[in-house]
């Protein structure tokens, strides 16, 4: 690197020091979101473009992304964040992809059980999806992560494995269809009387408020399934940003966008 390329690396990074810590001063007066959806992407094409010999880093520096993010999270005094870290699509990858993939969520599963951040935070660990499509051993370790934070209310920390929103609405559907015959009603009972309200408790969500805000990393403009249901009202935010590269000042901006726009919930 030459001198001159140098020195605007420097006055780069100055630059969103400065901006960074200007929009940290105005978060006081932001709406801040109680419930914050991300889709974490650009794993494989963070790795690629930084040259790491490694595509698989790219999932590792992503998983350590997220404990930076849910910190930020927290501090601005969001409630509920959902991430989606596995589509039901992304079975169709490459077999040892998917196998390095799985074991990672694992690991990190594990790890959750025992960070002492997570209980003094009092984080409540809740996976959705078809978490039976899962190896044992990764269903395993969900159960535990979910049963060793059950009692906690001060964070929910949503965790879409497996998952698919088109999939969801379906297993939603399905729930009330075999409710309500076990309740005795007729098919066309059951249509006559079937409305929004009958199929929401039904969800992976059912007791959870729906996202304000989703945000999409990698330059990525679509949802791909997530959140279907639940994301009618929502806000949606798309950044160009890599996951694994994701930064504070592109979170600030995320949620100073959100707070500058005016929901209107369809009236």
């Amino acid at each position: 690197m030459n001198l001159w390329q140098s020195m605007k690396s420097h006055l780069k990074q100055l630059f969103y020091t400065v901006y960074e810590n200007y929009l940290e001063r105005k978060t006081s007066h932001w709406q801040i979101p109680y419930h914050i959806g991300i889709i974490l992407d650009g794993n494989r094409r963070y790795a690629q473009k930084s040259g790491l010999r490694d595509v698989f880093q790219g999932h590792y520096d992503g998983a350590e992304k997220l404990e930076e993010v849910l910190h930020w999270c927290d501090e601005l005094g969001v409630k509920i964040v959902s991430i989606w870290i596995f589509s039901l699509d992304n079975f169709r990858r490459e077999e040892t992809e998917v196998t390095g993939i799985l074991e990672l969520i694992e690991k990190k599963m594990r790890e959750l059980v025992t960070i002492e951040g997570l209980h003094r935070n009092q984080i409540q660990v809740r996976a959705m999806g078809q978490i039976e499509l899962l190896p044992p051993s990764l269903q395993e370790a969900i159960r535990a992560a979910e049963e060793a934070t059950k009692n906690y209310d001060n964070f929910i920390l949503n965790v879409a494995v497996a998952y698919g929103g088109r999939e969801e609405i379906v297993d939603a559907f399905r729930s009330h269809l075999k409710a309500e015959a076990a309740n005795g009603k007729s098919l066309v009972q059951v249509a006559d009387e079937l409305d929004v309200d009958k199929i929401t408790p039904h969800l992976y969500t059912s007791d959870l408020p729906d996202p304000d805000l989703i945000i999409r990393t990698s330059g990525e403009v679509r949802l791909s399934g997530f959140l279907l249901w639940q994301s009618v009202y929502s806000e949606f935010y798309f950044c160009d940003t890599f996951w694994p590269a994701f930064r504070r000042i592109d979170f600030l901006r995320a949620i100073r966008d959100y707070s500058l726009r005016k929901r209107r919930f369809g009236k």
